[in-house]
């Protein structure tokens, strides 16, 4: 697809043309080398328009309900509240192709339909265990574009919460009941980030277990959580299904984000996202510098046979060729 001009995006972006922010956001996940000057030219063009939404992070385990909890509480915002909303949705990466696999458009019908509402499915490439190599990019476009709620949804539960907690401003903790023992996998450091714990699915007969679930997790948080932040972290059951306590859920992210603000957190948080950003924007350009080394990429081939087959260790391995790439400066 042909690429526009740095004005072209940026005029097409601040005026909401939503084909032009889906094409935007493309470039910026490419990772062709041609295309990065020009997406770090959009980034900086949108930078000053950006920061007025409100980042909320959704996590959970597959099969907790995400993407209709999303439908539910989406449709809630523009139906109840008069909001706007866009959706990042972080697919599980197809191994051969690299590419979105679940395709989340197909369980939020509703929301797919709205023109106040964006959704945009992004494979996470393996990416941090699913957080998509771009997605605080993407964010920071959607925020340009005029959407004043930006929602995250990852992929399962483990190191994509440490990565989606240092990117938005709530981290809600989906969970269904019957799942097993409430607490037995919930690591300390899950509850230790979470804002809010929302137990799904609590309607017919798993109402009552899904209060169950809630009062088992309410005492974790209780036990593991300190409010460090000033905010103590809640529990909740709801039916995204029926729609049951989801307008109690949004009430909740707005008590955080009026109590954040007020202390000052969310101010501070939002400048320890971008030295996030930063740390990891330095990080990735040097795995790609590293690689791209002629002397590294000479030896490495060989190197990773060598460790597969057990003849050399990963830490000589890893010795070798960061000697290689401060030998040769290219």
């Amino acid at each position: 697809m042909k690429r526009l001009s740095v004005a072209q995006y940026t005029e097409g972006i601040l005026a909401n043309q939503r084909t032009t922010l889906a094409r935007a956001i493309t470039l910026i996940e490419s990772d062709l080398a041609s295309d990065r000057a020009l997406a770090e030219e959009v980034l900086e063009a949108c930078l000053p328009h950006s920061g007025n939404s409100r980042r909320i992070g959704v996590a959970g385990p597959p099969g907790a309900g995400k993407s209709t909890f999303l439908d539910a509480i989406g449709m809630h915002l523009i139906e109840e509240q008069d909001e706007n909303l866009a959706v990042l949705s972080i697919d599980p990466s197809s191994p051969i192709s690299g590419g979105s696999i679940l395709g989340d458009k197909t369980r939020m019908e509703r929301l797919a339909a709205e023109p106040r509402a964006f959704l945009r499915p992004s494979p996470s490439r393996g990416h941090l265990g699913g957080v998509a190599r771009r997605t605080r990019e993407a964010i920071l476009l959607l925020e340009a574009a005029g959407y004043r709620n930006v929602f995250i949804e990852t992929v399962g539960v483990g190191q994509s919460e440490v990565t989606l907690r240092s990117m938005t401003d709530f981290f809600l903790l989906l969970l269904i009941p019957g799942a097993g023992d409430e607490l037995q996998g919930m690591k300390r450091g899950i509850l230790e980030m979470t804002d809010l714990v929302a137990v799904n699915k609590a309607d017919g007969d798993n109402r009552a277990r899904a209060e169950q679930a809630r009062q088992a997790y309410a005492f974790g948080l209780h036990l593991f959580r300190p409010a460090q932040d000033g905010w103590q972290p809640r529990t909740i059951a709801c039916s995204a299904l029926s729609g049951e306590n989801i307008g109690s859920i949004w009430q909740i992210i707005r008590e955080h984000e009026a109590q954040q603000t007020a202390s000052g957190a969310k101010a501070e948080r939002r400048r320890q996202q971008s030295l996030d950003w930063m740390r990891s924007q330095l990080q990735d350009q040097l795995e790609s510098e590293f690689r791209r080394h002629p002397a590294v990429a000479a030896a490495l081939p060989s190197l990773e046979r060598e460790v597969r087959e057990g003849h050399v260790s990963p830490s000589a391995a890893a010795r070798r060729l960061l000697a290689l790439f401060h030998r040769n400066p290219t």
